[in-house]
């Protein structure tokens, strides 16, 4: 591996954020080969859905063979690869190829809906799409003129067929060696990924390898992640944050990595166990999923497992608290977005509760003002980033691409740090009810009424409102086999908010919508009140 040197840029650092510093480089040409020489026959990927595996020799010769396959079939330096996968052991292995044969990679989620799914794969003018038998690819390729292949299943031994309608077939008839000629730097473009794209039209960001390697090693940091580990996760690649807390670590230690097609509560602890994963990917959903109908396991029961993490979503201090103490498992918090990667992390050897950490290892962060100026410390302002880890370029959903090599990111959420450098989410600028002049976080109220045990989760909005402009209301939804009565709540909240803090209304609902990522949807909730006044 190199060192790259790298210095923050002008005014990108706030109290608590990083100054000079270093980052290892290496194309995975170099590292499956150094990996293989060490330990060929240790585990590099595990598949826990499928139940099958390859090693760091195995996957050295076969990321070779499917870069030369892909030379072969006309794919230069810098092409794009559409990779059309639900997680699966196939998915990684042709991304490392795809890598190998230094062309880029494009695992659009196809969780989405799939006619976003055909116009991003046409936006991206991507050379070939490589695809999972169980999808759609007519409706995912539709009006799009792109040669497309399904991959079929990999194993080691599987039998060459040149006339194959299936790549891996294809591909086994391919010399491992000579080994691929091609290699690429850290500035070459490695992935194009999207947002989550469930009910709106997703954005796709541009990111280059320096960019996942940052990310990568702001991971590493985070959790003290070693060789000897063996991890899981769960998530989609197709978005940044797997690729950030679960791939690029694994490339640059060289741990085990398992991955399994998506959450499972009843197999989840069951893997651990089988597989003595020592550290585990994790979002609010699953912890508030584990919390609400208990395994009986804790940590005796899993003495592997030294870490879980939460993040994509804003967890609440007494979720954590309480996941601490019925699991005895260490859990620490992130914040993390598609243009940046880790934002903060509580470290494995420091954490605040009801706090995302300090800011991440490779991120130059700064809070600002509404003019841009640096806020004191213990003030609340907008979270800009800048650094390596951000993304060179963004595409709308329009395939309209903004160049951002170099800009500073303004992300819309309102943080503060304290006095030892841990950041407080306070919440978005744009979510901000603004009551008779006065800014209110909903997050502040959100948590406040989430303290009551009979709540299970709760979204504050705000309303338009005639004489204070906004008005306060909350929706709530109730834990299981409880009555929860609006006098009660307001009492409840009334002892710790103040009275302009206060919801005007509280309104219990069955569940409050999300995104895929297990984002709160509070336009949908505003819409929701615009539509019940409209019926009354």
């Amino acid at each position: 591996m190199k060192e790259l040197n790298m210095a923050p840029k002008a005014g990108g650092t706030s109290p608590g954020g990083i100054h000079e510093y270093s980052i290892p480089f290496a194309d995975v040409g170099d590292l499956f080969k150094k990996y293989s020489l060490q330990n060929p026959d240790k585990l590099a990927l595990v598949d826990v859905t499928q139940e099958k595996s390859i090693t760091f020799g195995q996957l050295h010769a076969w990321s070779n063979r499917i870069a030369n396959w892909l030379i072969e079939k006309g794919v230069n330096k810098g092409d794009r690869i559409a990779l059309l996968s639900e997680e699966r052991l196939e998915k990684l292995i042709l991304w490392m190829g795809i890598w190998r044969a230094g062309a880029v990679c494009c695992p659009t989620n196809v969780e989405m809906n799939i006619s976003y799914v055909a116009e991003i794969v046409g936006h991206l003018k991507c050379k070939l799409a490589l695809y999972d038998s169980e999808l759609d690819i007519e409706k995912m390729t539709d009006g799009i003129d792109i040669e497309s292949i399904e991959f079929g299943d990999w194993s080691n031994d599987i039998a060459g067929d040149p006339n194959s309608n299936e790549a891996f077939a294809q591909i086994a008839v391919i010399n491992h060696t000579p080994e691929c000629d091609r290699s690429y730097c850290e500035t070459d473009d490695a992935t194009i990924f999207c947002t989550s794209g469930t009910t709106d039209k997703p954005k796709n960001f541009l990111i280059d390898h320096l960019a996942h390697w940052s990310f990568g090693m702001s991971t590493i940091d985070q959790i003290g992640l070693r060789e000897d580990d063996n991890t899981l996760e769960y998530r989609s690649f197709g978005w940044n944050s797997p690729q950030g807390l679960s791939l690029m670590p694994w490339l640059a230690t060289g741990c085990t990595l398992h991955i399994a097609r998506r959450f499972s509560h009843s197999n989840f602890f069951d893997w651990i166990k089988k597989y003595e994963i020592t550290f585990s990917a994790g979002i609010p959903t699953v912890i508030n999923m584990l919390l609400d109908r208990p395994t009986g396991v804790t940590s005796k029961d899993v003495p592997s497992l030294r870490l879980m993490s939460s993040s994509t979503a804003p967890l609440n201090p007494e979720r954590w608290k309480q996941f601490e103490e019925t699991y005895g498992i260490n859990l620490l918090q992130f914040f993390g977005c598609s243009e940046g990667g880790w934002v903060c992390g509580n470290r494995h050897y420091a954490k605040k509760y009801g706090t995302v950490g300090p800011p991440a290892k490779h991120q130059e962060f700064l809070l600002v003002d509404e003019n841009g100026e640096a806020v004191p410390q213990g003030e609340e302002g907008e979270v800009t980033l800048g650094g390596p880890q951000c993304a060179k370029a963004s595409m709308t959903a329009e395939g309209v691409w903004e160049n951002l090599y170099g800009k500073r990111v303004r992300l819309g959420d309102l943080a503060v740090m304290d006095e030892d450098g841990f950041i407080t989410v306070t919440g978005r600028l744009k979510d901000l009810i603004i009551r008779g002049g006065v800014n209110i976080s909903p997050v502040e109220v959100d948590n406040i009424i989430m303290q009551h045990p009979k709540v299970y989760e709760a979204a504050a909005v705000g309303i338009p409102d005639p004489i204070y402009g906004e008005e306060i209301v909350a929706y709530i939804v109730v834990r299981d086999g409880e009555k929860l009565s609006q006098e009660e709540i307001n009492s409840h909240c009334a002892k710790t908010l103040a009275d302009y803090r206060l919801p005007k209304e509280y309104y219990f609902i069955e569940e409050l919508p999300k995104n895929d990522r297990g984002k709160v949807r509070r336009p949908d909730l505003q819409e929701m009140w615009k539509q019940s006044q409209e019926l009354n």
